[in-house]
């Protein structure tokens, strides 16, 4: 297939409608647009519709791009991406984007699920039995893959801040979100990552989290391939700020 083709054929697969033509006020912005996602990103490296689409919603709900999380939310859909696993995707980037913004892609979401006949709410998927598992079950997530990183680094903060700060990052990131089901720690691990690249400022963060989605099972490629296609959305300075902050670990 050549570029066109392939543009098109992706284009119906997630979004059911032809690839822009010469249709509307800006049909060559358009045409640009998708033929460098859909036509060359799309097809370059191993992740399937349903990741990149998963991708997708974790960087857009990151800059708070709602007209255009929604468009993908249903592309996801389209892609094979069952209800709770978009769920989870946008659920899990509260603790690195605020819940204001988290609370805003989840209207937006639940807006499309609502148009699709999906019942609200989902089905839980906490594991917590108790407040004590927040720190316990989130503790076994992050050790084996940052072991006392947070704990070591911010020993100098004043009075109580040295040991509660710490503790609110297991407890919150790992104790009451990756202990979650819905989404397995490998697929976690790759979304952070890309998360924390469209954040832009956090290349520190960003390369500790390569290192986990690693310890994870990601390879090198999926970590690249993963970052490369959120490029076409958080900009290409970031996706190099990204690939740069890390060239050690991936290269």
């Amino acid at each position: 297939m050549n570029r066109k083709e392939r543009t098109e054929e992706k284009v119906q697969a997630l979004f059911h409608t032809h690839a822009a033509g010469n249709e509307g006020s800006d049909p060559e912005f358009m045409q640009i647009l998708q033929g460098y996602i859909f036509g060359d990103v799309c097809y370059t490296g191993s992740l399937d519709n349903r990741m990149r689409e998963l991708v997708t919603v974790t960087v857009l709900t990151t800059l708070s791009a709602l007209p255009q999380l929604k468009a993908h939310v249903q592309a996801s859909l389209n892609a094979g991406c069952t209800p709770v696993e978009l769920r989870e995707t946008v659920y899990q980037c509260a603790p690195f984007i605020g819940f204001p913004k988290t609370l805003n892609a989840i209207s937006t979401m639940n807006a499309v699920f609502t148009e699709n006949g999906i019942e609200l709410p989902l089905p839980a998927q906490g594991t917590l039995s108790s407040d004590a598992e927040r720190y316990e079950k989130g503790l076994e997530i992050q050790a084996p893959l940052y072991g006392t990183e947070i704990q070591d680094r911010y020993t100098w903060l004043p009075g109580d801040f040295a040991e509660a700060l710490p503790r609110f990052l297991t407890e919150l990131c790992f104790g009451d979100f990756n202990t979650r089901t819905g989404l397995d720690s490998k697929t976690r691990e790759l979304l952070t990552v890309v998360l924390l690249a469209a954040l832009g400022g956090a290349e520190v963060q960003v390369k500790s989290h390569v290192g986990g989605a690693l310890q994870a099972g990601n390879t090198a490629e999926e970590i690249v391939c993963a970052l490369v296609h959120a490029g076409s959305y958080m900009g290409i300075p970031r996706l190099f700020n990204a690939l740069n902050a890390c060239k050690d670990l991936l290269a």
